[in-house]
C-alpha cells in the first residue's frame, strides 16, 4: 500500500476534463509494484491555465506528467525540448522534468503498435490499414505503421483535404508504403473498408456511446481486425458491433495501458510486463 510522504516524487496528468482518467489507477499500481516512493495525481488544466501549469512543473519539482485532450499539441512550444518522433507526430503525451528542463515525448505511437500486435495479434508486414480520422491520434498511428512496414495506409476523414494534408506531412521520398487519403462519402472509402486488414478508429466518435454511422460494418471482410482508440466501461458501440459480427476487436483501454507502460519506462527506467496496466484496468472495471 502506498504511503505518501514529504519525500515522495510527484507525477500526474494534465487534461480537461480529467476526473474520468484511469491513468492514476495504472501508474500508482506500477509504483506500488516496484516499491517506488512516488504518487500520480490528476490535474484539471484548462487551455487558459496550460502555460502556468507547465511552469509549475519546474516550480514544484513535479517529475513528469502525461498530457491528454486538449493539450497534446498546444504544449509543444512550452517545452524545452521535444523528441524527434513527437515532433513528427505533432503531439506530446508524456513530459519529463529533467532537472528543470522539460522534455516531451509521444508514447501513443509505440503504445498503439504494442497493443495492436499483442492484444489483437496484428502482424504488420504486407497488410492494408484503414484509419478513421486525421488528428493527433491518427498521426501517431501512421508513424507506428510506417515504421512497422505495412503495405498500405489509408486515412479517411469527413474532410478530404485534412486527410490529404496528413498524408502529405508524413510522406517522404523514401516512403515505401502506399499512402491514400479518402473522404467518408467516396466510393474509394467503401472499397477500402472491404479490403482493410486492420481498421482503426482514431476519432472521438463513440466516447459518449454514439455509433460510427458513416462506417458500413457489413462491408468489412471477416478476417479484419478492429481497433477503437475510444474506450468505454461498457465497451464502445464499434467494438460491440464488431464482436457481434465475429470480428476480433479491442478498444482504447489496450492503448491506454500500452502507452502508459511506455511512459512509466521513460520516467523510471523500469519496464513493466506488457499487460500489467491493462490488468489493473480490467480488474477495476470488472
Amino acid at each position: 500500500m502506498q504511503i505518501v510522504t514529504g519525500s515522495s516524487t510527484v507525477y500526474g496528468i494534465f487534461g480537461d476534463p480529467v476526473a474520468h482518467s484511469l491513468s492514476p489507477l495504472m501508474h500508482n499500481a506500477a509504483f506500488d509494484h516496484y516499491a517506488i516512493d512516488a504518487v500520480y495525481v490528476p490535474f484539471h488544466v484548462t487551455a487558459d491555465t496550460l502555460a502556468s501549469a507547465v511552469a509549475s512543473l519546474k516550480a514544484l519539482d513535479i517529475k513528469g506528467v502525461n498530457i491528454t485532450i486538449p493539450h497534446k499539441e498546444a504544449i509543444i512550444p512550452l517545452l524545452d525540448q521535444v523528441d524527434p518522433l513527437a515532433k513528427q507526430i505533432g503531439a506530446v503525451n508524456t513530459v519529463v522534468n529533467n532537472n528543470g528542463r522539460l522534455l516531451g515525448y509521444n508514447t501513443d505511437s509505440s503504445g498503439f503498435m504494442r497493443a495492436a500486435t499483442s492484444d489483437l495479434g496484428f502482424s504488420p508486414q504486407g497488410k492494408k490499414v484503414l484509419l478513421l480520422g486525421a488528428g493527433g491520434a491518427c498521426r501517431a498511428a501512421v508513424q507506428a505503421l510506417l515504421a512497422a512496414e505495412v503495405e498500405q495506409i489509408t486515412v479517411a476523414n469527413r474532410n478530404l483535404h485534412r486527410a490529404a494534408d496528413l498524408i502529405n506531412t508524413v510522406a517522404t521520398n523514401t516512403t515505401k508504403q502506399q499512402l491514400v487519403a479518402v473522404s467518408y462519402q467516396s466510393a474509394e472509402f467503401l472499397s477500402t473498408v472491404a479490403t482493410a486488414d486492420l481498421l482503426v478508429n482514431t476519432t472521438s466518435v463513440g466516447l459518449h456511446g454514439e455509433s460510427l454511422n458513416f462506417l458500413p460494418l457489413e462491408n468489412i471482410k471477416g478476417s479484419a481486425l478492429i481497433f477503437d482508440m475510444v474506450y468505454s466501461k461498457a465497451g464502445t458501440a464499434l467494438v460491440q458491433a464488431a464482436r457481434l459480427r465475429g470480428l476480433p476487436s479491442v478498444d482504447g483501454l489496450s492503448l491506454l495501458a500500452a502507452q502508459g507502460e511506455d511512459a512509466f519506462f521513460i520516467w523510471t527506467g523500469e519496464r513493466l510486463p506488457h499487460g500489467f496496466m491493462r490488468k489493473q484496468l480490467f480488474d477495476y472495471l470488472g
